[in-house]
C-alpha cells in the first residue's frame, strides 16, 4: 500500500527530520507548517495518515482534526503534543484521533503508530 503521510507541525526541524525518516522507509511524506496549509493539502486528496501537532499558531490541532474527520473521515490522525492535557487527549480521541503521543515523542514510537495506522487502513481495503 503506497501511503501518503502528512506531517503537520510548526516546528520546521522536527517536521523535516520526520519526513526524511518516513521517506527512508518507503513512505511518501508531505509537510504542512500550519493547520490551514494542512487542510488545503488534505482537500487535494491522497493523504492516508496525518501526524498532527496539537499546539500551533492560528488553527490548533484539535480544530484541524475536527475539520479533517468531518470532510475526510478515512484519514487516520496521530496527534502529537508537548503541552496537551488529559482533557485534550480525551477530546482528540472523541473527535476520531487514531493515536495520541506526547512530545518529545521518540521517533520510533511515532513510526510504530504510523505502522499501526497502516495496518488498519490495509484491513479496510480488503
Amino acid at each position: 500500500m503506497g501511503l501518503e503521510i502528512l506531517i503537520v507541525d510548526d516546528e520546521v526541524e522536527f517536521a523535516e527530520a520526520f519526513a526524511e525518516r518516513l521517506q527512508l522507509r518507503g513512505f511518501t511524506a508531505h509537510i504542512a507548517y500550519s493547520g490551514e496549509q494542512a487542510l488545503r493539502i488534505v482537500d487535494q486528496g491522497a493523504i492516508n495518515i496525518m501526524v498532527l501537532d496539537l499546539k500551533m499558531p492560528g488553527m490548533d490541532g484539535l480544530e484541524v482534526l475536527r475539520r479533517v474527520k468531518k470532510s475526510h473521515p478515512e484519514v487516520e490522525v496521530i496527534m502529537l503534543s508537548g503541552h496537551g492535557s488529559e482533557m485534550d487527549e480525551d477530546y482528540g480521541r472523541n473527535l476520531g484521533a487514531f493515536a495520541y503521543l506526547r512530545k518529545p515523542a521518540d521517533i520510533g514510537d511515532v513510526l510504530e503508530a504510523v505502522k499501526r495506522a497502516e495496518t488498519l487502513l490495509a484491513s479496510r481495503s480488503v
